[in-house]
């Protein structure tokens, strides 16, 4: 009996496939058409049977089966190389795939040369049920995420990504993770340390690890050689897509090909300056001193912030008159009145950026322009680069550095309503007041807000009495449900008439104590539905229906 889902096994298949360089729907396919051996752990294997030094415990669990059979496809394809077959022999680019000969080989099954000893062998399987699996995973990849059906461009992509690379490489750690990581690949090495110690001297391995700065020369080196290099083989390939993947900050490996599609340009998305930006705001307030280019470029920002067409509607929006600042600048006093009331204004906007930022165009460019006159740079991809300066030296930067992002300031909560409304609930309040539930805990953290009023109520209501038995106990209730909308209630396993649906029902674990110690301290006294579960030992649910109820399931 198999222990694992097919997404679980779909994980170890991208672990193995990102980390030999493979296409990963081959794994998926030897599962399917092996499905053996039997292994301890209650799962059936990938056809791989012990050979040289791998003895018969080393790939007696799935995990083990699916590492050495992607050590077995990189070690075939390196034999189909060394006896002559080009990248086309073994990979249709148009299709994305290995080749129907790739794949007959592969179902012969491999055995590994003395040579490479810790290679286990690949039993025979049946060819055309081999292909079929591979095909339908492939498949599935390719719809999950709308991909083309000719991918004849990607090639052409991926080198004229690379080739610009060193024009865009900043040394940021994203770029050197994916420049590493794309060496390691097409070296076919298995961990960092191996990329980092082929990429430099031997006596030069350690600084490198620690200051790992001294790797960006060779790896510039190491990209303007990928091109003259590149012969189309399958790990070549393995290696471009998962450097464009980690350059990019993508997801997945089919996600990387989308946007090649797209663009094959590795210049990056401005929303990579972004924490930067956030963090230069958050420290204004620190730095301001009132100085007449900082108060300029603040109000410049607020200015393009809220696209008003002139500093004079600046300054009647934030309450000042133009005409009496005019008048005020023949009087010292009034002059340095009204600027302190601006500096308030300004410093006010500043404070709320953090929150309000929704990396709209405009509010980016507003703050780009704002770092500009306040370092007093003469063009705006001086100020860009200045931003992605802070964001490496942030990224490097220990907790306590100067250089570290700071701290984030807390949002000022609103004044309570007078009366909790689906349209007014803010996540972050107690639901009733001084007390320990937030609207945050009742709708999973916003994504389960009450649809009408008296969706409202019952949440108000089974958090008065929740309230209550959480100071009887005297420890805090850790909430895992409570309002569960009908999708939701279907999708977990939840009764036809649950309480949850209604909103009145919290399933919770108390912190320090099983679910059968919070049942018989609250059993004699709680009024509505009262239960346990057999299953989950720390779990308990509570509800306000108007009646007693108890149960253990």
């Amino acid at each position: 009996m198999t222990i694992l889902s097919p997404d679980q096994r779909n994980y170890y298949y991208l672990l193995a496939a990102e980390r030999a360089g493979i296409h990963k729907p081959i794994l998926a396919a030897l599962y399917q058409v092996h499905s053996s051996p039997t292994l301890a752990d209650g799962e059936t294997g990938l056809g791989i049977s012990p050979a040289n030094r791998v003895s018969p415990d080393q790939v007696d669990t799935f995990p083990e089966q699916v590492q050495y059979a992607a050590n077995a496809i990189r070690s075939l394809t390196d034999s189909l190389i060394a006896q002559g077959q080009q990248g086309s022999d073994l990979w249709l680019s148009e299709q994305g795939r290995y080749s129907d000969e790739f794949l007959q080989n592969v179902a012969r099954g491999y055995v590994p040369p003395a040579s490479q000893p810790y290679v286990a062998r690949l039993e025979p399987s049946n060819f055309e049920s081999l292909k079929q699996a591979y095909l339908a995973d492939l498949a599935a990849d390719f719809n999950s995420e709308n991909l083309p059906q000719n991918l004849a461009y990607l090639d052409k992509a991926l080198l004229t990504l690379v080739d610009r690379l060193p024009e865009y490489y900043r040394g940021l750690p994203h770029q050197r993770d994916a420049l590493v990581e794309g060496v390691r690949v097409w070296r076919e090495l298995d961990t960092r340390d191996a990329a980092i110690a082929s990429l430099v001297p031997t006596d030069q391995v350690e600084s490198a690890r620690e200051d790992e700065s001294l790797l960006d020369i060779p790896l510039k080196q190491f990209m303007g050689r990928v091109s003259a290099n590149y012969s189309g083989y399958p790990h070549q390939r393995e290696a471009l897509l998962r450097l464009s993947q980690l350059w990019r900050q993508l997801r997945t490996r089919e996600e990387a090909i989308a946007s090649l599609e797209k663009s094959a340009s590795p210049e990056e998305d401005l929303d990579i300056i972004d924490p930067a930006l956030i963090a230069f705001v958050e420290r204004i307030p620190k730095f301001y001193q009132g100085q007449g280019s900082q108060r300029n470029a603040l109000t410049e920002g607020f200015r393009l912030w809220n696209q008003f067409d002139s500093r004079a509607t600046v300054l009647s929006h934030l309450g000042i008159n133009p005409d009496i600042l005019q008048a005020s600048t023949t009087d010292p006093t009034a002059m340095q009145k009204l600027a302190a009331e601006l500096d308030r204004e300004l410093i006010s906007f500043v404070g709320k950026i953090p929150k309000d930022y929704k990396e709209e165009d405009n509010q980016r460019e507003s703050l780009i322009r704002l770092v500009q006159l306040w370092r007093d740079l003469p063009t705006r991809n001086q100020a860009v680069q200045s931003l992605l300066d802070d964001q490496k030296r942030m990224n490097e930067a220990r907790r306590q550095a100067q250089e570290a992002p700071p701290k984030p300031t807390p949002v000022v909560i609103p004044k309570r309503p007078e009366r909790w409304t689906p349209y007014n609930i803010q996540l972050l309040a107690p639901i009733i007041p001084d007390g320990n539930f937030t609207w945050a805990e009742a709708t999973h953290g916003g994504t389960r807000m009450p649809p009408n009023q008296a969706t409202v109520d019952a949440m108000i209501r089974i958090a008065k009495l929740a309230q209550r038995a959480r100071d009887r106990i005297g420890r805090p209730f850790i909430v895992t449900s409570w309002y569960r909308p009908p999708h939701i209630n279907r999708a977990v396993g939840g009764a036809k008439y649950s309480r949850h649906l209604v909103g009145d029902a919290i399933d919770f674990v108390c912190e320090g104590l099983s679910g059968n110690q919070v049942y018989w301290s609250l059993e004699p006294w709680w009024p509505g539905g009262l239960g346990r579960y057999s299953r989950f030992p720390n779990l308990c649910h509570i509800d306000a229906r108007s009646y007693r109820a108890r149960w253990r399931h």
